[in-house]
């Protein structure tokens, strides 16, 4: 049997994301560990929602130029590595912007780690000084299963957890 998001959080998208945030900071609180912070994100937020398929940070490798490797995530088996300009991931790496698409078959490049995947975000992920430590990647089983409310409450939350 497949995990089961939680159903007892809000309908609302937005309302749902503010309530999960509220949650992480509060469990986070203290806690300096970067991959501690990584595994408890992408575990609290793929038990907040059904449509999260595969969610986790792929990590800049400081010992590789311009390369990303698997850090913590919840779901199927992701890829081990992703070079920047490559796929979603690598796309949001190099650019240093949020990548949303609406079908993932239809992106020029992309990397399929797991064929079930439709649709995909992916969120640059930086530090306090505004380097990039990673990217966080959320796959979703049905196509356009993310908008510009999912870019804003991620974008928000990873900034109060890792740009500090």
């Amino acid at each position: 049997m497949s995990y089961v998001a939680r159903d007892d959080r809000p309908a609302d998208k937005a309302a749902r994301y503010a309530e999960v945030e509220a949650e992480i900071l509060a469990v986070l609180d203290g806690e300096t560990n970067v991959t501690a912070r990584m595994a408890t994100v992408s575990s609290m937020l793929a038990d907040a929602f059904e449509d999260y398929f595969w969610t986790g940070f792929y990590v800049v490798d400081p010992a590789k130029d311009r390369e990303l490797v698997v850090g913590p995530y919840q779901g199927t088996l992701g890829c081990l590595r992703i070079a920047f300009g490559r796929g979603v991931c690598g796309t949001a790496a190099e650019t240093g912007r949020t990548q949303i698409v609406e079908d993932v078959h239809a992106f020029p490049g992309h990397i399929a780690c797991d064929g079930r995947s439709e649709s995909e975000i992916v969120v640059p992920v930086l530090d306090g000084s505004g380097a990039l430590i990673a990217v966080f990647d959320v796959d979703a089983t049905r196509k356009a299963a993310f908008d510009a409310v999912d870019a804003e409450a991620l974008e928000g939350l990873l900034g109060k957890v890792f740009a500090r």
